[in-house]
This record gives structure tokens, C-alpha cells and sequence, in this order.
């Protein structure tokens, strides 16, 4: 009898100790678990990217054509989670500020990067009067500033913007498209290229001024559009990802043939929102995945 009480009072410290050291691996695991997240939404015909840090600290370029960010945002987000680190207008067009203006009227937004150039359109005026009213600080975009993913400098997670060149702000510009924020997210050794609606003029600028633009994932600018991905500027860029961010059937026949076939001449992998819905990519500083 006292034989096997102790047997089986050995055996359950036994079975303890192998739980014990399953539940450290878990912890463990879960420490280890620093990736960023880089959610390419579809929000119909407009961009809308939504950046997480392992940190906690998120990020938002663009907000689409409308309210359906307000969805998206609610699925990566917690419910509770009403603030918004970053975000960022890359150019004050309908499908891309449109939704802007509705996380605005939910969200607490602490930093707000745009060009300042000045439209004549209602979305804008609105747009002026909610940044004013937000009380986040502004931050004009130009060439050579730097937005880092956290309290401390680390150099381990920031956004370097790189164009435009000068500052806009104040301007009236035709072409706002060509005004557009182009920004480089750099993660460790992984990266990611945000272009706007940048057309091919613009990127000929950046290789022209040899820009350090080498990075793994390319957002492709103007939605796939004619006006955008030049030959010259994708092989520079030199990515293994491109995602085009458009809506299904939309009447501007985006992407253009000629866009896609440049993507493919480089072998690089092209997702696009019409066809692949919402896109994931996971960073865990050298490789990523897509989800």
C-alpha cells in the first residue's frame, strides 16, 4: 500500500514537472513573439495600411474611400483600444483621406503626418477641421525626417520619409497625386515602400537622386495605374512583394496590363486586394510571411 502511494505521488510530481516546464516553453514562446504586423485592407478603390510594432505602437497611411476602415480597424484592434499612435495622409484625395476623417471622429490620433498641401474640396476643409480640433501633433512631410516606432531612438523600427523634397505646406497644387508622401518602414532587416499615388515622374525623381529605396515589399502606386510603376524604379526598389490596393471592377480598369507585366518581367509576387481581399504580412525582422 505504502508503496504505491509513494509511486503514484512520485508519479504526479513527475506529470507536474513536465507541465511546469510545457507552461515556461509557452511563456517563453509567447515572449518571443515580436513581429510587426503590416495589413494591406481592402476597402474597395483606395488604400488604407494598417502597421502594428511588436511594441504595441500602430500606424495608419491612408484611410480609403469611406467608413468601411472603421470595420477593418475594429478586427486588429481590441474593442477597448481607442488611440491611434500615427497617422498618415499621403495626399488629401478622396480615396485615401475620406476615411481618415472617419477615424477621426473615433479614434484618438497622437501624431499626424501630411504634406499641408491646400485643396478646394469640402473632404478637405472637413479634414483641416478635424486635425485642428484632434489637438495630435502635425508633423508637415519632407524628405530626411524620420518617424520612430517608439519612445527611443533605437533605429530598430521607424518610417524615413522621402518625399517630397521640399515643404508643400500651404500650396496649391494641381496634381496632388504627384505631392504624394513616399515613405520607406524599416524593420530590422526587413522593409516596406509606401509610394501614394505617386506617378512615374516622381519615382524617376528618387532613382535620379539615388535614394536608398532597396526594400522587400512595394506598395504599388496609383493603384497599378499607367501613371505609376516605372520600369527603371521597381528594379532599383528591387522588392520580392508587390501589393496592389484596388477595388473589384472598378471602372478605371486597374491594374493596367502594362503595370502587372513590368511586376512580372522582375519575377516579384503581386497581391491585390480586388482579387486577395485583406493582406497580412508578418515581419519578425529577417523573414515575413503573408497571410
Amino acid at each position: 500500500m505504502y508503496k504505491r502511494a509513494k509511486n503514484l505521488i512520485h508519479g504526479s510530481l513527475i506529470v507536474l514537472t513536465v507541465l511546469n516546464v510545457f507552461v515556461w516553453i509557452a511563456v517563453f514562446d509567447l515572449s518571443q513573439r515580436e513581429f510587426l504586423e503590416v495589413n494591406f485592407f481592402d476597402v474597395g478603390q483606395g488604400d488604407a495600411i494598417f502597421i502594428e510594432t511588436p511594441q504595441g505602437y500602430q500606424a495608419l497611411i491612408d484611410g480609403g474611400p469611406g467608413s468601411a476602415i472603421l470595420e477593418k480597424l475594429g478586427k486588429e484592434m481590441p474593442y477597448w483600444d481607442r488611440t491611434i499612435d500615427l497617422i498618415i495622409l499621403t495626399h488629401p484625395e478622396h480615396d485615401h483621406i475620406a476615411g481618415l476623417i472617419e477615424v477621426l471622429k473615433k479614434y484618438e490620433v497622437k501624431q499626424i503626418l501630411w504634406t499641408g498641401v491646400e485643396r478646394e474640396t469640402y473632404e478637405y476643409k472637413e479634414w483641416k477641421d478635424l486635425i485642428e480640433e484632434e489637438g495630435a501633433e502635425i508633423i508637415i512631410a519632407q524628405a530626411g525626417k524620420k518617424i520612430f516606432c517608439s519612445d527611443e531612438d533605437t533605429g530598430q523600427c521607424y518610417f524615413d520619409i522621402l518625399y517630397p523634397f521640399e515643404n508643400l505646406s500651404g500650396q496649391m497644387i494641381k496634381n496632388v497625386n504627384n505631392t504624394s508622401v513616399v515613405a520607406r518602414l524599416v524593420f530590422y532587416e526587413n522593409s516596406f515602400l509606401f509610394t501614394g499615388d505617386a506617378y512615374k515622374s516622381v519615382e524617376q525623381k528618387l532613382v535620379d537622386a539615388e535614394i536608398y529605396l532597396s526594400s522587400d515589399v512595394l506598395k504599388v502606386g496609383h493603384h497599378g495605374s499607367k501613371t505609376s510603376t516605372l520600369k527603371e524604379f521597381v528594379e532599383y526598389v528591387s522588392p520580392s512583394i508587390a501589393v496592389i490596393q484596388c477595388g473589384k471592377n472598378n471602372s478605371y480598369g486597374h491594374p493596367y496590363e502594362e503595370t502587372v507585366s513590368t511586376l512580372k518581367e522582375f519575377d516579384i509576387t503581386i497581391l491585390r486586394t480586388d482579387l486577395d481581399g485583406d493582406i497580412k504580412i508578418i515581419s519578425d525582422g529577417r523573414n515575413f510571411k503573408i497571410k
